[in-house]
């Protein structure tokens, strides 16, 4: 396993298939799953790893939806657990955050997901796996890894913390709307959640001194808290990852994020 544990290779992953303690995790689109997939794979709709409270998106789940999800996939403590999808790994990182605020922190993504799987030749099924006896695995959601709104508006000007823009340039400047307000979290920096991904190497993550030079350079460094946040903390929750298996101390999600901000009507905004 290769990045601080944060990513697996997928050379790594098929040497660890007939190990009973992985779970694979597909959320990939259903079409994809049903066409192709790695063998055991399990399918998970994205939309069953997150809440919605319109017009709030992306909100963590509830202990029980959650838990039971878990469950189902026969997910217990002892295992370790891989997600991909077919985006460059959106999807997968905002499982694998979400586990880590569940306390699950045994939980990687595959680096390059479906891309660098298929594309360099390793084993790909369309039957879908017997489903698993549930494990009755109950999990509580912890503060970490998370940020709320208030953790934000207290530290707008706080020299220790920066916030992470991870969305579009047009949606970070104002000139896309998709909340009542357009525009960034005043103070936040534009780092673009696909930046960081290789698009020459099978959506993996970028050579980490690449990354590394990047971030330093917007002033996104490794003594600072980091908060990302895009729309909903489905693209960001891959900018998370990218910083935690850079090494970050201290990386947060703002789950909910510019769809809850955006549409509160105490939040200030910068354009």
């Amino acid at each position: 396993m290769s990045q601080a544990s944060y990513l697996i290779e997928p050379d790594d992953l098929e040497s660890l298939l007939s190990n009973e303690n992985i779970v694979i995790v597909d959320l990939c689109k259903a079409k994809q799953y049903a066409q192709a997939h790695i063998p055991n794979a399990h399918f998970v709709n994205y939309t069953d790893i997150v809440k919605i409270d319109k017009p709030v998106m992306g909100l963590l789940p509830d202990n029980e939806s959650f838990s039971a999800l878990l469950s189902s996939l026969g997910i217990s403590k002892k295992s370790l657990i891989v997600a991909y999808d077919d985006e460059g790994g959106g999807c997968a990182a905002r499982f694998v955050w979400t586990l880590h605020v569940f306390g699950h922190e045994t939980a990687v993504v595959l680096n390059g997901g479906l891309h660098s799987w298929a594309n360099e030749g390793h084993p790909l099924s369309n039957i879908t796996p017997v489903k698993p006896e549930p494990s009755g695995y109950a999990l509580k959601k912890t503060h970490h890894h998370t940020a709320t709104r208030a953790f934000i508006q207290t530290h707008l000007d706080d020299d220790n913390v920066v916030f992470l823009d991870a969305r579009s340039l047009a949606e970070y400047n104002g000139e896309k709307l998709f909340a009542t307000k357009a525009g960034h979290i005043p103070g936040a920096i534009h780092y673009e959640w696909t930046e960081s991904m290789n698009q020459a190497n099978n959506l993996r993550r970028l050579p980490e001194e690449d990354i590394q030079q990047r971030l330093d350079s917007l002033g996104i460094t490794k003594d600072k808290e980091v908060v990302c946040y895009c729309q909903s903390h489905h693209r960001s929750a891959y900018s998370w990852l990218v910083l935690k298996s850079l090494g970050y101390p201290s990386v947060l999600g703002y789950p909910g994020s510019w769809s809850e901000w955006g549409n509160h009507p105490d939040t200030p905004v910068e354009r």
